[in-house]
């Protein structure tokens, strides 16, 4: 027999407005939650992705190749990667790679926002997603996922960030990170948005009046160490986005 899903709020009680996006119950608004890592912060600024250094954003549209430093080991290895085309509009693409353990992309990417592997076997190499010589996203082995505090708002729609969160993992002789949440509107440059400082640890900055985000702004968090030792670095950036537009039938 099958079971219907509803909310509570149908019965006349009340349930968290967060938790019925999140349910899919609210029209026109999903969740967002990006994570990026970066375990070797020095006293240069870089991007807190697992790809290292400062992120390269794609200049047009184009296939992603698609490889793994582990070649034909991970043969078979399947996964999905999207982003957004050069519409700004939200895309993505199933990638099964071949024996030598690379895979192109029929869809041309603008933006990469995340790829995770979807089969049942986890690759043994890291698995890069370039267009030419320049990396746009990573796996990296045992991850299964990319780890990328990098986004870009689709056309459309409009993101209202709640809160980020930046932990340094790595309390190095007094170090401290300097940690700081950037936004690039189209044809602009990148501003700073939020910049704090921490030594080992975590720091919570919500925005109690949620942070607005327009359509196909540029979303990057950066970090750099007092020091030039290696820090590890973590951030989230969470948020709901809404379409623009819509009709809340």
């Amino acid at each position: 027999m099958a079971t219907s899903i509803s909310s509570v709020t149908q019965r006349g009680t009340s349930e968290p407005f967060e938790l019925q996006v999140s349910r899919g119950q609210i029209a026109l608004h999903e969740p967002l939650f990006k994570y990026g890592y970066n375990p070797l912060i020095i006293n240069a600024e870089e991007t807190i992705w697992d790809g290292g250094g400062l992120y390269s954003w794609i200049s047009s549209a184009n296939a992603l190749s698609v490889a793994s430093s582990a070649t034909t080991a991970d043969a078979g290895v399947v996964g999905v990667v999207s982003g957004l085309d050069s519409d700004y509009n939200e895309i993505s693409e199933t990638f099964t790679l071949d024996a030598n353990g690379t895979y192109t992309t029929s869809a041309e990417f603008y933006r990469v926002h995340r790829a995770y592997i979807t089969g049942s076997t986890a690759p043994t190499g890291n698995i890069t997603f370039k267009i030419g010589a320049t990396t746009y996203a990573q796996i990296t082995a045992g991850e299964n996922q990319t780890l990328m505090a990098v986004f870009t708002v689709p056309a459309g729609k409009t993101l209202y960030i709640n809160q980020g969160v930046a932990t340094h993992g790595t309390d190095t002789s007094g170090a401290y990170i300097t940690v700081r949440f950037k936004t690039r509107i189209p044809g602009s440059v990148f501003r700073t948005a939020t910049k704090i400082d921490i030594i080992g640890g975590e720091i919570l900055f919500p925005f109690n009046q949620p942070l607005k985000v327009a359509e196909k702004t540029d979303i990057q968090v950066t970090a750099i160490c007092s020091k030039n030792q290696n820090n590890a670095i973590a951030a989230t950036i969470e948020g709901i986005l809404i379409t623009e537009g819509g009709s809340l039938s």
